[in-house]
């Protein structure tokens, strides 16, 4: 069973958050996207869910998936 996933975003002070789907509170507040984004995917990989990283205005920017993936990237032939 997959965790709930994570999302990375901005707080509005000029800091960042990660927070779980569904919850209102953060699990972490950093200085930096790059750290948030780095927490965001520990916790991720932990629980086997997806990572969503939204940008300053709040829109998700790009996503990576630690979990089940429905559409995994196909590999590639040299």
């Amino acid at each position: 069973m997959s965790g709930k996933n994570q999302h990375v975003v901005p707080t509005g002070d000029g800091n960042w958050g990660v927070r779980g789907a569904g919850n209102q509170r953060l699990t972490r507040i950093t200085d930096t996207q790059a750290e948030a984004i780095e927490i965001g995917k520990e916790i991720a990989q932990n629980q086997n869910s997806e990572l969503f990283i939204h940008g300053r205005n709040g829109q998700i920017r790009s996503k990576d998936s630690y979990g089940h993936d429905d559409c995994p990237p196909r590999d590639k032939e040299h």
